[in-house]
């Protein structure tokens, strides 16, 4: 279609009216995989969506061929679950793109002005490719390291996740490239992932992933959220009036577009009622339903309306842009890539200063593993990109070493256990006169993406068992590690090495990357964003993890990641937060801009941060709340801000991050919203969240006593909590018993510890009948005038 010749304006409820009903459903029902339905007699365009977040996936066939793919729930699923390296297959020829960091990867700069950089980026090669919609980025929470598609996502901490996301989407959208932030909510492995049934208790649904989209949503407004293919607490996400109407429209305010995750709808006349706009892919079965279902009544004519509405307003915003001069290169990218990279490793260990390597000292370096000569840089599924080319780390750490000096590199291990004895038997030979043992290592390919959650935390068959030997021998060799992970990995070995730098899934330039950070060009600054832990049975809700007969317990409740080893006083393998630098931080001069807390305010935490070692470096400072005293249970620790900041050796710089008012905030499931509870936090400054720097007290003041409400059977102990309660209880009493207040209060006092409900205690107690009408009387003034408090706090 020649969108040159769209009407410069419309008016999108008139071109609702003048459209067929068939023309309704084929607008909100896809157009073959990736595209939109074009309606020509309105001068409707189409637009083309597709994967990735870390790098834009182009399929040829798919949609410069409008091929339809699979239709049906089966065929689709043995496409996405092809491994990383099986992509061309799966997705017939694919346009290259630039592989960037992956987000496991990237979410380790905690560094959101570098998450803009890669937005940027992205916008201009969807640009470059004609596409419209990017599918992302995704912001599932990483409670476990097992999940399949964790290196999609950025963080165990729905804050951090939050933050990410959003400078990601700002930065696609700059281009006018839209966004589709998923996968709402919950789906956060791949065990049954599109009927398993996520169980989730409200406060930890509120407080940790719902929290994610929350604050995503408010600091960038994506054009479109995704919803996810599993259930939450019995309703399909895709179908959940509750959590598209209710929280993501009417508690959040959004007004996008919702789409449903491929093939993610199974009840499409449900999903318009619940408010989920577009279904893809095209599917002539589920437009058929619909179909049926309007003309049935079961979903009236509005609900479609209002769907092909918010689908029209998407397809013009994408083709608003007029921003058609786009200029990069893939070079330019690449040397972007390597950047982010440079930026995202973490340096897990460095024992006496084995990095940086002084190139001219070494003699001989041998370097071990495939990984050295095929990077692992991506995972599996659909957000699979094919890189425009890859930095080779054995390449890249050689090019750096003098000609004077012996460069290996030998296989090491491999998966059949015969293999592994010669194998390991050449490496510890040829290490023998080495100065330097680099041993690339990730955990098996494939079962890190779609449709797969892998089953422990392990390396590859034989690369603990190389690496322990390497390092328990007599050796005149320092031995480094370099990790490609999804995740989390276990490392029983760890003792027994000198370094190891964890790469996650960094990208087509991570082999540049790690050797300019081996040499020491580059100066390590990026931190954890999950917790390590020391073994699988260590991780958080392991014990009810997947879940069986389709219900999976998210039996850890709040405390995801770091907030449970906190909670239990665990010692993890490496904690939240961690990473080295070849530098050193000094903290100092905590201020906070008030020292009591009102609701509806923020706060300003100002401190000093000093670079007291020999090499220009970047520090990440992170901010945590700690509870103390509070009336709901908190954990132990809740990151609420952090920055990232460069310093020269000796200088000082001071720092200011601001928390807003939610920050401080619990979700009371009682009343269904957010409050300020009484009580008193710690403010607490660190370097992770097990480094705390510098702490300082906070009062918080919510100016009214938000106690249980008023029930029939509260006990006693909690209607003392009440001042309210008192009082009109009291007032009561003084009116039936005839006695005066101080009375009524020893009365009640003497019921202060009954284990049966307040009424039943009085009448037992003061041998009075309370009828029917008046307890529900009292209990409504009670809580009525609570209330009434409680807004006043809030106004």
């Amino acid at each position: 279609m020649n969108t040159s010749a769209m009407p410069s304006s419309y008016d999108v409820d008139s071109l609702v009216s003048q459209m067929t009903i068939d023309e309704k459903i084929d607008m909100i029902g896809g157009f073959n995989m990736w595209k939109t339905r074009p309606i020509e007699r309105l001068g409707l365009p189409s637009i083309t969506m597709t994967d990735g977040t870390y790098g834009v996936r182009y399929s040829v066939q798919q949609i410069d061929k409008n091929e339809r793919g699979g239709e049906n729930l089966d065929s689709f699923l043995g496409v996405v679950n092809r491994k990383a390296d099986d992509v061309q297959t799966a997705w017939g020829q694919m346009k290259p793109a630039t592989c960037f960091p992956n987000g496991s990867s990237l979410a380790c700069s905690w560094d959101t002005d570098l998450a803009t950089q890669l937005g940027e980026a992205l916008g201009k090669e969807c640009r470059n490719l004609g596409v419209h919609l990017l599918l992302g980025p995704g912001i599932n929470i990483r409670r476990t390291p097992l999940a399949g598609r964790a290196y999609e996502y950025y963080s165990e901490d729905p804050v951090l996740s939050a933050d990410l996301a959003a400078a990601v989407i700002n930065g696609i959208q700059k281009y006018g490239v839209g966004t589709s932030l998923k996968h709402f909510v919950c789906n956060d492995s791949e065990v049954e992932r599109t009927t398993m049934d996520s169980i989730v208790e409200e406060r930890a649904l509120r407080e940790i992933y719902l929290l994610a989209f929350e604050r995503a949503i408010a600091k960038s407004n994506p054009w479109s959220v995704m919803t996810s293919y599993n259930r939450v607490n019995g309703e399909q996400t895709a179908q959940s009036a509750h959590l598209i109407n209710g929280v993501l429209r009417n508690d959040w305010g959004y007004s996008g577009t919702v789409i449903a995750d491929w093939h993610g709808i199974k009840d499409r006349g449900a999903s318009i009622l619940a408010g989920n706009d577009l279904d893809m892919p095209e599917s002539p079965i589920r437009k058929a339903d619909l179909k049926r279902d309007l003309a049935d009544g079961r979903v009236n004519l509005s609900a479609l309306d209002t769907a092909c509405a918010n689908v029209i307003r998407l397809v013009l915003r994408c083709h608003a842009s007029k921003m058609n001069n786009v200029q990069y290169t893939e070079q330019q990218h690449h040397v972007l890539s390597r950047k982010f990279a440079e930026e995202s490793i973490v340096l897990l260990k460095n024992d006496n200063k084995c990095l940086p390597l002084s190139a001219e000292r070494l003699r001989k370096v041998v370097i071990l593993g495939k990984e050295a000569l095929e990077p692992v840089i991506q995972g599996s599924g659909c957000a699979t990109t094919t890189p425009t080319q890859v930095d080779i780390p054995f390449d890249e750490i050689s090019s750096y070493c003098s000609s004077e000096t012996q460069v290996v590199w030998l296989l090491g291990t491999a998966p059949e256990p015969e293999a592994c004895v010669q194998l390991k038997s050449e490496a510890l030979t040829a290490c023998l006169d080495a100065d330097i043992v680099i041993l690339f290592a990730a955990p098996p390919v494939g079962y890190d993406g779609e449709g797969s959650d892998r089953s422990d935390l392990n390396l590859a068959p034989g690369y603990d068992d190389l690496i322990t030997t390497l390092g328990q021998a007599e050796r005149p060799y320092k031995l480094i590690v370099i990790l490609s992970n999804p995740d989390a990995v276990a490392m029983p070995w760890v003792e027994h090495v000198d370094a190891v730098l964890d790469t996650f899934f960094s990208g087509q330039g991570m082999g540049r990357a790690v050797a300019n950070i081996l040499f020491g060009k580059t100066v390590p600054s990026g931190k954890l964003t999950t917790t390590f832990p020391v073994k699988k049975e260590d991780i958080p809700g392991y014990l009810s993890y997947p879940g069986e007969n389709g219900r999976h317990y998210y039996s850890e409740g709040c405390f995801v990641g770091y907030r449970y080893f906190d909670a239990r006083d665990s010692q993890p393998l490496f904690p939240f937060g961690f990473g080295l630098s070849y530098t050193t931080f000094e903290y100092s001069n905590l201020i906070l801009s008030k020292n009591e807390i009102l609701p509806l305010q923020g706060l300003d935490i100002s401190f000093n941060i000093t670079n007291t070692g020999l090499y220009e470096g970047k520090e990440i400072a992170q901010v945590y709340l700690r509870g103390e005293k509070c009336r709901l249970k908190r954990c132990k620790r809740d990151l609420r801000g952090f920055c990232k900041i460069s310093l020269k050796p000796g200088e000082t710089k001071r720092v200011t991050i601001t928390l807003e008012s939610r920050d401080f905030e619990v979700y009371d499931t009682e009343r269904q919203k957010w409050l300020l509870d009484n009580g008193t936090l710690w403010v607490d400054v660190g370097a992770s969240s097990r480094d705390i720097r510098l702490s300082q007290r906070l009062k918080c003041l919510p100016g009214v006593n938000y106690a249980r409400k008023m029930t029939f059977d509260l006990q006693p102990v909690f209607v003392f909590e009440n001042p309210v309660a008192v009082k009109i209880l009291s007032r009561y009493m003084m009116e039936q018993l005839n006695v005066d207040k101080e009375a009524c209060l020893q009365i009640l006092e003497h019921g202060r510890n009954s284990f049966i409900g307040i009424f039943a205690t009085l009448e037992r107690r003061l041998q009075i009948d309370i009828p029917s009408d008046t307890r529900q009387e009292l209990v409504d003034q009670i809580n009525a005038e609570m209330n009434e408090f409680e807004k006043k706090a809030y106004s």
